[in-house]
């Protein structure tokens, strides 16, 4: 249990570029009734962190300005009424902002016992992504073993976790990406075919790959243009999921197949569901998916590592969108 009474955290000193990500001393949080202090030994890197940098998202009412929504380290100190939990486990969690710094408190809801193999920089990138996958592919999406699923952003934290999971549940996957060794990549994590976005038109390639039908769920990070074409690439009665918006958020679609091919269009945030629903999440992901991390069949898939003060180049990184998988700060 930690007795010092300031940490090293990592502030947007103001919305903007990178280098607006500087190190500042902060007072330890002290853990609510209900929560946990974690002493951080890695935090993940996500794109909400990103906007939250350009100013663009900024935390629910409440929460920390700290960027990071996603930790792994060991368990520091307890809140009231805490259970379950004691004092040097090692645990990782998903929080709403607060993760970028040497100790974060979250909600004992939302932690999470540390898969037995795991390092903490590969345990560090688990909640965010599978949280999300999970709730949205398996929830809203309602993907079923034999169906199809076309995951956009192939080889994005988000996308790596989605073929995975996909695949171990019995889904048939398809996922674009851009060039060969990104496809590559997506066809090692289980996709059964990548689709190269750069020369090909992913609509074609999965009507032609499901008999004409098209597939039943499709995952997008992506938005803009790609919408309508998700749309396209719907089986009847499809789920399209909506998470992202890379191309931008607004979309012009024709809601003729929309009605006749009775689709669903939905699409979720997380960061500021309640604390109930994350505990639920989390509680599906121990029982089914933690046992498949445990037995190699699912991995997270790490990038790069980068020092907790080196905040600004794992942003760098991301934007270029040069990397496969997560991006990882190391702390301490």
């Amino acid at each position: 249990m930690t007795d010092t009474i300031s940490m090293t955290a990592i502030e947007v000193s103001q919305p903007g570029k990178p280098e607006v990500l500087v190190p500042a001393r902060r007072p330890v949080p002290d853990p609510a009734p209900g929560e946990i202090r974690i002493a951080v030994k890695a935090a993940g890197v996500n794109r909400p962190d990103v906007l939250q940098r350009l100013g663009k998202y900024n935390p629910p009412p409440g929460v920390s300005d700290i960027p990071g929504l996603e930790v792994a380290g060991t368990v520091d100190a307890l809140g009231e009424g805490v259970e379950g939990w004691s004092i040097g486990d090692p645990v990782c969690a998903l929080l709403a902002g607060g993760g970028y710094a040497e100790f974060c408190v979250v909600p004992a809801a939302q932690c999470l016992p540390i898969p037995a193999g795991l390092s903490m920089a590969e345990a560090a990138a688990l909640p965010e992504t599978f949280f999300t996958v999970w709730s949205n592919v398996f929830e809203r999406g309602a993907l079923q073993p034999g169906e199809a699923l076309l995951v956009h952003g192939g080889t994005s934290g988000i996308g790596t976790t989605a073929i995975q999971l996909g695949a171990a549940f019995g889904a048939r996957v398809f996922a674009t990406a851009r060039g060969p060794e990104k496809c590559a990549a997506c066809v090692r994590l289980g996709a059964e075919r990548a689709i190269d976005y750069g020369t090909e038109d992913f609509v074609a390639v999965v009507k032609d790959a499901t008999g004409g039908a098209g597939v039943n769920v499709v995952l997008d990070i992506v938005g803009g243009d790609y919408v309508a074409r998700s749309i396209d690439a719907l089986a009847v009665e499809g789920r399209y999921v909506c998470i992202g918006f890379v191309r931008g958020a607004t979309a012009t679609v024709n809601f003729f197949p929309v009605m006749t091919k009775r689709l669903v269009l939905t699409g979720s945030t997380l960061r500021a569901r309640p604390v109930a629903y994350k505990q639920a999440v989390a509680e599906q992901l121990k029982a089914r998916v933690w046992p498949l991390i445990v037995e190699g069949r699912i991995k997270p898939v790490v990038h790069e590592v980068f020092p907790l003060e080196r905040a600004a180049d794992a942003h760098r990184l991301m934007e270029s969108n040069q990397h496969v998988g997560k991006l990882v700060l190391a702390v301490g």
